[in-house]
């Protein structure tokens, strides 16, 4: 996974900070809200460690198995989870993205711990294709989620925005209180969404 030491220091400090506000959202009063954040806090300090420039550190050898075990129990809890909500799953695919960066790191000779993995004139595998077709249109469907629907002068609403006083989403009604910043589902979304272009940035390391 370790490519130039200022990506690697960067996609450190993205999924460190994003892992350290995950643990943040487990003091959530929503139970669902907090399973969440646990498996994507997990993803995140997981993905720093992966990051970290081989100049720094060299994980031994024995590392990896221990990674792919640790993710591979985390993919079957999402699994479990989906049960009750679609969104488990996209944990059960960033679990298995870990799984399989570790397996890759496992059986890569010791040369691939300081340089980006080449696979010649095979081409990238096909399970690595597939995780970043998903992981990219995760990013761009995420982005796109996260942009604010246009105010329009004069209160008259946007198309497909809602009627005039009626509060957009994400805005809490007069009298209702204001969910705490680590409840709000837009930082969660943003949260996810740089973990997703992190994950997009290791797996082309690959």
């Amino acid at each position: 996974m370790h490519g130039p030491a200022s990506s690697g220091w960067l996609l450190v400090a993205l999924c460190a900070a994003t892992g350290a506000y995950c643990l943040l959202r487990m003091r959530s009063s929503v139970e669902e809200q907090r399973r969440a954040a646990g498996g994507e806090a997990l993803m995140g300090f997981g993905m720093a460690a992966m990051a970290v420039p081989a100049a720094v550190f060299t994980p031994p050898p024995w590392a990896w198995p221990v990674y792919a075990v640790v993710f591979g129990a985390a993919g079957l809890r999402a699994l479990w989870a989906a049960r009750s909500g679609r969104h488990h799953l996209h944990h059960l695919v960033g679990a298995a993205a870990m799984v399989h960066m570790a397996v890759a790191m496992t059986v890569a000779p010791a040369s691939a711990h300081a340089h980006a993995h080449g696979h010649g004139s095979s081409g990238v595998p096909v399970l690595t294709g597939l995780l970043l077709l998903y992981f990219t249109g995760y990013v761009l469907l995420t982005g796109v989620r996260l942009i604010p629907v246009a105010a329009v002068a004069g209160g008259v609403p946007a198309a497909g925005g809602p009627p005039t006083g009626v509060p957009a989403a994400g805005v809490p009604a007069a009298g209702v209180p204001a969910a705490g910043w680590g409840d709000r589902p837009e930082l969660a979304r943003a949260c996810r969404l740089s973990m997703g272009i992190a994950m997009l940035a290791m797996l082309l390391t690959m």
